[in-house]
């Protein structure tokens, strides 16, 4: 009898697949269950990385989904300051499938937790779910709440309005609100607020509530978008810092993202139109012949790294290809030569990390 093996395709093999392949060209983005076209609507939202992402799709054409803009009155160099554009609705960092669900709760008046303001020395205010989206917090009590609302409604607009979310999981590891199980965007103390051992506890999420979490929120988004799509990556960013002191931060961000892989993979299983994207594969992918997409920090991924992403983002989602573009408008990414392109996109991705204050240096 015949081996299985022998009707299989050229991606199936390591020899064929990566070892004989030239290293920009690697594609495991084998499929996708569902395609895109240029007037989908596109959300992103998760880690530092996912602004990568919403950086390419502006640069590459796609129809990315800005529902909180910015002002007339904000002068350009103030649009990215105050986290405008940066993410579809500002946001800011969602780091955790516990904190999208949440998200989408408290936008919806589902949830409010018990520890919703931070009121500073300085007489200032934080959002305790977006510390740092605000340079130098809100002047006023009124003014912050103000803002939030406006916030969430421009959140039920990108909910309600998008075609398809980029969700990029970052995280397992998040300080919790011991009272009613409200997740930070990072520990309380670090960027703000103050922390409180009694109040403030670390949780490590594991792959059943990251799946769990997953699901009731997708459940929830097709109540109020039956159309709606996802497209789950893993972000390929180590840990800042681990807050498990018996743990070698290596270690805990290989547990980490090893636990967001499998839930994305049960998550693509588990509910029809979720996606997974191999954005974490492609940059690791450089460890086999000795190079590398990350910056000297060993931790921030290097332009043509994001750019190696999207070209097959581009491929496996649209059906483009590098010897075939299709015409204008698609979303076909722009030559590297391009002056005024490599500009735009060097702007786009300077991106806002609040698990940075972990270790500021």
């Amino acid at each position: 009898m015949s081996s299985p093996y022998k009707s299989l395709p050229g991606h199936s093999f390591w020899r064929r697949a990566i070892e004989s392949v030239p290293p920009p060209l690697v594609n495991p983005a084998v499929c996708a269950p569902f395609s895109l076209s240029p007037s989908d609507a596109v959300m992103t939202a998760g880690s530092c990385f996912a602004q990568y992402i919403g950086a390419m799709l502006q640069a590459t054409n796609f129809n990315y989904l800005v529902t909180e803009p910015a002002h007339p009155i904000f002068q350009p160099g103030q649009v990215k300051a105050y986290n405008y554009g940066v993410f579809s609705a500002r946001y800011g960092n969602v780091y955790t499938a516990r904190q999208l669900r949440q998200l989408l709760e408290r936008a919806y008046g589902r949830f409010t937790p018990r520890e919703n303001i931070w009121a500073e020395a300085d007489g200032s205010f934080l959002d305790p779910f977006r510390p740092q989206i605000q340079p130098g917090g809100f002047l006023s009590r009124r003014e912050f709440e103000l803002d939030r609302q406006q916030h969430f409604a421009a959140v039920r607009r990108a909910f309600e309005s998008l075609d398809v979310l980029v969700f990029t999981l970052g995280l397992t590891e998040a300080w919790v609100a011991s009272e009613d199980g409200a997740v930070f965007t990072i520990c309380p103390g670090t960027s703000g607020g103050v922390f409180d051992p009694a109040k403030h506890e670390f949780h490590n999420f594991t792959v059943s509530e990251v799946v769990a979490d997953m699901c009731a929120f997708i459940d929830a988004l097709r109540t109020v978008n039956p159309r709606a799509k996802l497209i789950l990556t893993v972000s390929p960013v180590p840990l800042v810092a681990t807050a498990r002191a018996d743990t070698h931060v290596l270690t805990a961000t290989t547990y980490s993202k090893s636990v967001l892989r499998v839930a994305a993979e049960m998550l693509t299983q588990s509910r029809p139109n979720v996606a997974y994207f191999p954005a974490y594969e492609i940059i690791m992918s450089r460890a086999f012949d000795a190079g590398t997409y990350f910056a000297a920090d060993k931790r921030n991924v290097v332009r043509p790294g994001v750019a190696h992403v999207m070209r097959v983002f581009a491929e496996v989602f649209t059906g483009i290809t590098a010897s075939a573009p299709p015409p204008a408008p698609a979303p076909v990414p722009k030559p590297a030569g391009d002056g005024a392109y490599m500009r735009k996109m060097e702007e786009l991705m300077q991106v806002h990390c609040d698990e940075v204050a972990l270790d500021p240096g």
